[in-house]
């Protein structure tokens, strides 16, 4: 394929903050300037949208014959192993005549050593969390119990690494 009909999403989890994603769209624009990809779209798995469905059907609409998908996530959790790949084979069997690719994740790289190193130390003049002043939650479009932090039991946790090979 040729890289005038190749394109690329970069698709994120998503957030129901508006502007969450502004630094993926940053990505988004600097791979346009600085590697000449002719079509880059940013969606999210969830909540404000844009949706993968909805970036698909953009590259489509403009010429692409060749679409990756690269998802902006560190780690290799359901959406990586089971959700994304479904979804991209439902639209690979309406458009059997364009390539669809599952790229891989941002994952492990070295160079994230690095970054995290910068934060740390972009973060050291940063104030005590008693001393956040926290917007109101109904600033947000979060649904009763959605916000809440959904854990397991450690000994139903050990149970599933040992289940998997992980222990």
């Amino acid at each position: 394929m040729t890289r005038s009909t190749r394109a690329i999403i970069i698709l994120g989890h998503g957030s129901r903050v508006p502007g969450a994603n502004a630094s993926m769209l940053q990505v988004t624009s600097l791979l346009k300037e600085k590697y000449g990809y002719p079509i880059v779209e940013v969606c999210n798995m969830s909540r404000l949208g844009p949706y993968l469905g909805d970036a698909l059907e953009t590259c489509i609409e403009a010429g692409a014959t060749d679409i990756m998908v690269i998802p902006y996530f560190l780690h290799e959790g359901l959406h990586m192993r089971l959700d994304i790949p479904r979804m991209m084979q439902e639209y690979a069997l309406q458009y059997p005549h364009i390539r669809f690719v599952f790229g891989k994740n941002l994952g492990f790289d070295e160079s994230l050593v690095d970054l995290v190193q910068r934060r740390i130390v972009e973060s050291e003049h940063l104030g005590d969390v008693r001393d956040l002043m926290l917007p109101g939650e109904d600033q947000y479009p979060i649904p009763p119990g959605q916000h809440e932090f959904v854990g397991m039991t450690p000994d139903d946790a050990r149970q599933w690494r040992q289940r998997n090979g992980e222990e």
